[in-house]
């Protein structure tokens, strides 16, 4: 994530990484067994089938699990960090955590035959982070409930909402680049990486800072208001932006990257012409927008007040996914509105035949199984099973990939989503073309 709410996020540090023989021994070893997987002709067969999904001429249903609980997924020690060194337990858990999802989760994911070095980027954010009461049932977990308190109360408030200053830390890149290079020396390349996609979602922001209740009501009470909150929240995201692409930090996503909440961005309508491999810029990319809260906001006032302001954004990408946990059922003629527009969450939460025949075959429906089926007291795979094929037996013709996200917990069972995994593979094969 670009940002988070809940904290300032410090500026990197240019400093030499050093680790212990022991640490790159485990981190090599670790890398090892990656590239073997990497080395599979099954991710470039993979890659085929996301691009072929995202250009709407789909072969089957894809696959792919994210926001995963992963407290609650150790299993013999396969997640256990075993490295000292804080640089060599960031590397090791990625290492770790992308290993344990190939070998018991993989859906239709796709490794990577190379290890991304993130540039140094930092961003001052927005100037304004949440003050929030949490109440929390799962200590080692960071899913919590949370109550904001009101920091946005009339116009001048909206001044705490700052332009964000993009820096790029030269020296502190080419530090982790050189380490990562001397630790997984003949084992794996290292790329550096820009920012690649980004999660834009100017109401997940205001909503902390001005309240749920609050906000709701003055879209009737005080729309005037509103309506500046948002331009100053999307002025905010330009503003970054704009430095992104002239400081020359985009790296593209058509590729194995998350797209908006749904799945990977391969297509071959992307990067697109013209395109300069040596200077990304936003309209060789995908972009998206949400407005989450608006679950029980009209189409007119879902327009007005989220993606009439959108616009502007949304106009500067190749291509765009809109949606997250809103249902979008009722809203399909707004939607056809947003330029370049090619994927649309569809959540557990809509009507999934009006969802189906309001936006069919013109789109990718991003279709997100519900995660409460891995939360319950017993686990039901036959239900999951149902649930997947009743939405698919509504879609026929349509370009559909199954999306297993926001996952809070698997009651401390991870074979549950090791399960719902096959169960997918399984059903997804079950309506290919």
């Amino acid at each position: 994530m670009l940002h988070d709410p809940s904290h300032y996020e410090p500026p990197p540090m240019a400093h030499e990484i050093r680790i212990s023989a022991r640490d790159k021994s485990v981190l090599r070893e670790l890398a090892s067994e990656l590239a073997e997987i990497a080395a599979l002709p099954v991710h470039a067969e993979k890659a085929v089938l996301w691009q072929k999904l995202n250009d709407l001429q789909s072969v089957r249903p894809m696959v792919w699990i994210n926001e995963i609980c992963w407290q609650q997924m150790n299993v013999d020690d396969e997640l256990t960090l075993v490295t000292e060194e804080p640089w060599a337990q960031d590397q090791e858990r990625e290492l770790r955590r992308t290993l344990y999802q190939w070998r018991h989760l993989p859906g239709d994911m796709i490794v990577n035959d190379y290890l991304a070095c993130p540039l140094a980027v930092h961003s001052t954010d927005f100037g304004i982070i949440e003050d929030v009461d949490i109440v929390q049932t799962d200590e080692a977990s960071d899913i919590v409930s949370r109550h904001f308190n009101v920091q946005i109360q009339d116009f001048d408030d909206l001044e705490k909402i700052k332009m964000p200053v993009v820096t790029h830390n030269e020296a502190a890149t080419e530090f982790r680049y050189q380490a990562m290079c001397e630790t997984y020396d003949g084992i794996m390349p290292v790329r550096k990486q820009g920012q690649t996609h980004i999660w834009f979602t100017p109401w997940d922001y205001l909503i902390r800072w001005w309240g749920v209740e609050k906000a709701m009501t003055d879209l009737i009470e005080r729309p005037d208001l509103v309506h500046a909150g948002v331009d100053r929240m999307v002025d905010a995201w330009m503003v970054e932006l704009d430095q992104f692409e002239s400081m020359n930090l985009l790296s593209l996503d058509c590729n194995n990257t998350r797209i908006g909440s749904g799945g990977y961005g391969y297509t071959k309508d992307l990067p697109g012409e013209p395109f300069d491999p040596g200077h990304v810029r936003p309209k060789n990319m995908w972009g998206c927008s949400n407005a989450q809260i608006f679950s029980e906001v009209s189409p007119r006032m879902h327009w007005e007040f989220a993606i009439e302001h959108d616009l502007r954004w949304l106009k500067r990408w190749g291509l765009n996914y809109y949606g997250c946990c809103e249902p979008l059922d009722g809203k399909a003629d707004i939607l056809r509105r947003i330029p370049n527009l090619r994927k649309v969450s569809v959540t557990p939460w809509c009507d999934s035949r009006r969802a189906i025949d309001g936006l069919g075959g013109d789109f990718v429906l991003s279709r997100k199984p519900n995660p409460a089926v891995l939360a319950e007291a017993t686990w039901h795979p036959e239900r999951a099973r149902a649930d997947l094929r009743d939405f698919l037996q509504q879609a026929p013709g349509c370009h559909v990939e199954l999306i297993m996200k926001d996952i809070s917990t698997v009651a401390y069972q991870p074979q549950r989503l090791w399960e719902w995994a096959q169960i997918a593979m399984e059903v997804a094969e079950e309506f290919a073309s």
